[in-house]
């Protein structure tokens, strides 16, 4: 067997481990890797219901109880973006959408990591979902409204693939 074909079936195995391993979303891929390419995160359809622009900054929403995470990203190389604002809004025990008591606003971490706390999400039009916005402006504004698997889930997590301006 020659070296070249034996260099093609090592290439095969390691592209088809990668791919699994990505589609997985496991750690085995390096993280550089996994980035490359990265598509920017679309904006939802009705995501920007009842947003309010410029909500403050604030360390949670009402009282608490339901907890939003997320990370913020740059499309193409998969940077984490620290000190980027989230706007994130809902439906729930406390408020309505529509209510600005209901919005509030967060920073990404060094890391890119967002969280938020919030009080219970619950079904607005008969489904559970949240709100969730980059309206910044160092790169294009995204909208998201993702939808809860349940009304009993105290957690949700997003992510966003952000666009430069």
């Amino acid at each position: 067997m020659s070296n070249q074909k034996l260099m093609t079936r090592r290439n095969m195995f390691v592209a088809s481990a990668a791919a699994v391993a990505a589609a997985a979303g496991s750690n085995l891929v390096p993280a550089q890797a996994q980035s490359q390419g990265l598509a920017p995160t679309p904006t939802m359809r009705g995501g920007s219901n009842y947003y309010i622009p410029n909500v403050p900054v604030v360390d949670r929403i009402g009282g608490g109880g339901f907890t939003m995470t997320g990370t913020v990203r740059r499309a193409g190389d998969g940077m984490y973006l620290p000190n980027q604002r989230i706007q994130v809004w809902a439906h729930t025990t406390e408020g309505f959408e529509r209510d600005p008591h209901s919005h509030g606003a967060t920073l990404t971490d060094e890391n890119g990591f967002f969280k938020m706390d919030m009080p219970q999400i619950v079904p607005a039009f008969g489904v559970p979902h949240a709100h969730l916005s980059y309206d910044d402006g160092d790169f294009e504004t995204v909208f998201l409204r993702p939808i809860m698997k349940s009304a009993e889930d105290t957690s949700m997590h997003v992510d966003f693939v952000l666009v430069p301006a």
